[in-house]
């Protein structure tokens, strides 16, 4: 008899991570919800879950936790692991923008440090420990009917720099390097890591600039002329842990439009 897959999505009660959450849900797969603060958002998100989902073995917990703090990390761990018992797919997808866009040349430390530490620091150290609790049990791991994997969303932002939010870039950039780095880690235990790369995406992050890139979008910026979808990034995430990518991993997924394509 199989089981039921078990994800750990950070920053999942709203955004591109509920729509991940959802999707999943709908693939058959229980979800841990991690969320910062929005109580509300994180309890709305789990009841969207539990309409969509295909199976009613399937479970949606929402948790708590602010995953730039070691003590929130090691919380949320012990507790995804008591309520699921273990771990198939790490979906390391919280992250922030500058509460101001600034200047490059005007942009804060406040700034600077509050996008390392959530976008950069907070993944990093997660996918540590989570990694930490897989090889701190090799027989389970071994035994186990499917491999656990590791997605990371990140932006293209990565390499497309916006000078009006330089933080927010240098940060995407450097979580980038983390799927390199726990691919070549990992590969010996079985474990793949990917990373998934949104565009233009509608979400209330990019609500603010919502006319600009309408705009920008009507005007050609991707091939694909129309938003993205938290949906969109949600049903590549299902695909990886639908093992439809057994033989690759340190990929790189763009989910964008076809916005990294460059044409003349």
């Amino acid at each position: 008899m199989k089981t039921i897959p078990v994800a750990l999505v950070t920053g999942g009660s709203r955004g591109i991570g509920r729509g991940i959450a959802v999707e999943l849900a709908r693939a058959g797969v229980s979800v841990a919800i991690n969320y910062a603060g929005n109580t509300e958002a994180a309890a709305e998100c789990r009841r969207m879950c539990e309409r969509a989902a295909s199976s009613e073995k399937t479970k949606f917990v929402a948790c708590q936790a602010d995953i730039t703090r070691r003590e929130d990390r090691v919380r949320l761990l012990e507790a995804v692991v008591k309520d699921f018992g273990w771990i198939d797919l790490l979906v390391n997808n919280a992250g922030v923008a500058p509460l101001v866009r600034k200047d490059m040349l005007e942009v804060g430390e406040e700034s600077f440090d509050r996008l390392m530490a959530v976008n950069v620091k907070g993944p990093f150290f997660l996918t540590q420990a989570v990694s930490n609790f897989w090889l701190s049990s090799p027989e389970e791991l071994k035994a186990h009917e499917r491999k656990p994997k590791i997605v990371t969303i990140t932006s293209v932002s990565t390499y497309a720099p916006s000078v009006t939010r330089s933080e927010y870039c240098l940060s995407k950039a450097a979580l980038a390097m983390l799927t390199p780095l726990f691919a070549i880690r990992l590969a010996e235990h079985g474990i793949n890591v990917y990373e998934i790369r949104p565009g233009v995406v509608k979400t209330d992050m990019t609500k603010v600039v919502q006319a600009k890139y309408e705009q920008m979008i009507a005007g050609g910026l991707t091939p694909i002329q129309r938003w993205g979808t938290p949906e969109d990034v949600g049903r590549a995430v299902v695909a990886i842990v639908e093992e439809r990518f057994p033989f690759s991993t340190g990929e790189v997924l763009n989910v964008d439009g076809g916005f990294h394509i460059r044409s003349l």
